[in-house]
């Protein structure tokens, strides 16, 4: 009788535990979709995790604050320039753009992606609930989802994409859009660095999918040491 081979354990993924509202169920759905989840701050967990995933709730600049004061923009810009993945999810998505505008006050952001962030020019705000995307084609994130809806709970949005298309030996990201009053961005695939306006953590079928497609995207990689740690 053959005995059967053990099953390869799924990516690790570290949840960024800054502060951030709803991350249990961030991280109840990542498990289901394969991974290894780890909810914590430690540099450690942060930088030697197949996938970090950046939770987003709340204002702009309140998000900006509370990743400063765990080191988190500093970790998540190492990640980033490493190659290693990273998933952001709603103000997670918002704070990587240059700025951030509310109630008439700016707030830098990380400046990943050219663009600023302001109040959805909408009847009613917030956009809460499930709305349609538009998927640019070549997408791996959206794979098998393409045509779903998903779901928005968010006033604030990126409205337009100014990103410079020519730099050399660069690939030009992939932007999803949606609508809510005008088109907002829904979601940017550019190399490493994932993220969605929509919570796929609330978005059912199809946000399990897409969650999916990224767990099992991630490469399984060896550890890379803190700056802070090395001589």
């Amino acid at each position: 009788m053959s005995e059967s081979l053990p099953e390869t354990p799924g990516p690790t993924v570290t949840v960024l535990d800054y502060g951030s509202g709803n991350v249990r169920s961030a991280v109840r759905a990542l498990e289901r979709a394969g991974a290894r989840v780890t909810l914590s701050a430690d540099p450690k967990d942060v930088l030697e995790a197949d996938g970090l995933v950046v939770p987003g709730v709340g204002a702009f600049a309140t998000v900006m604050k509370e990743l400063r004061a765990v080191d988190g923009l500093r970790l998540i810009g190492r990640r980033v320039a490493g190659g290693r993945p990273v998933l952001a999810i709603c103000v997670g998505l918002q704070i990587l753009f240059e700025h951030g505008v509310e109630h008439g006050i700016s707030s830098d952001g990380m400046g990943e992606w050219p663009g600023t962030v302001k109040l959805l020019p909408a009847p009613v705000v917030p956009h809460m609930g499930w709305n349609t995307v538009k998927v640019p084609e070549g997408s791996k994130l959206f794979a098998g989802v393409e045509d779903e809806r998903f779901y928005f709970v968010h006033s604030y949005g990126v409205q337009e994409w100014d990103f410079d298309v020519n730099q050399p030996k660069m690939k030009p990201p992939l932007v999803t859009w949606s609508e809510h009053g005008a088109p907002f961005i829904a979601a940017v695939e550019n190399g490493p660095l994932s993220a969605t306006q929509f919570h796929p953590e609330k978005s059912g079928n199809a946000g399990a999918r897409l969650l999916r497609n990224w767990v099992e995207s991630l490469p399984r990689l060896s550890p890379v040491p803190d700056e802070t740690t090395t001589a």
